[in-house]
């Protein structure tokens, strides 16, 4: 297979939608649940035992090396996090044993992206009834990508139901020092994602919006975001 063209990518306020149970008390998700210190340090005992951005952050991961973490920046374990519990089948550009920093261009693109996999979800259960809270993560980009947007011979790579293609040639990518891949979204008409194989290069990581998604009985949801005390809602998907 032969790689992608290689386009200098500069990048600002990329969009990532991290659910906020994971983003809004990063240092003490767990202390909710604790009901004295040492309750808390023993929760604390049993996540370090399993956590696996601890493991990875100790080189006890197959898929990266602790050389590749990135450390003493903010919200460096959200960074670590993403490359440490890809999904057991992978995504499109990274398989189950490593991750990747996956964000787009515009918020419009991130909630599709979203969305459609939600929705997927409610729809292998039949049940459309439920409510989701996201946390913007906004990231910023420079460097040299792989780039699939104008590209000939890669469309089996943006199989909107198969990611055996895409993975194949992200394998292929990592294997030849690739920073990462630009793309067209296939949940979004227009939309561009990124998906960044190399923690360093995700840059000056920072929170800004808040998202909430409610599924009311359709496969429709709404969409309320909250930026800076003020509330959007949107009450279908972007198009």
């Amino acid at each position: 297979m032969r790689l992608p063209p290689l386009s200098q990518i500069r990048q600002l306020d990329t969009c990532r939608l991290l659910p906020s149970r994971f983003a809004d008390a990063e240092d003490s998700v767990l202390a909710p649940l604790a009901g004295s210190p040492e309750h808390l340090a023993d929760l604390f005992a049993l996540d370090n035992a399993t956590n696996q951005r601890l493991a990875a952050e100790r080189g006890l991961l197959p898929g990266i090396g602790i050389d590749e973490l990135v450390f003493g920046v903010p919200n460096f374990r959200i960074v670590n996090a993403a490359y440490a519990y890809p999904r057991p089948e992978g995504s499109r550009f990274n398989s189950g044993l490593r991750g990747a920093w996956y964000c787009a261009f515009d918020l419009d693109t991130a909630i599709a992206e979203i969305v459609f996999h939600k929705t997927v979800e409610y729809a292998e259960i039949g049940y459309f009834h439920d409510s989701v809270d996201y946390q913007l993560m906004l990231a910023d980009f420079s460097g040299q990508f792989h780039d699939l947007r104008q590209a000939s011979g890669f469309k089996q790579c943006l199989d909107p139901k198969s990611y055996v293609a895409s993975q194949a040639l992200a394998e292929l990518l990592l294997e030849n020092g690739s920073l990462g891949v630009v793309y067209p979204s296939v949940r979004r008409a227009g939309g561009i994602n990124l998906a960044c194989f190399r923690p360093a290069l995700v840059n000056n990581v920072r929170r800004d919006a808040a998202c909430r998604l409610t599924w009311s009985g359709t496969p429709e949801p709404v969409i309320k975001i909250k930026r800076q005390g003020k509330r959007k809602t949107k009450p279908r998907l972007p198009s």
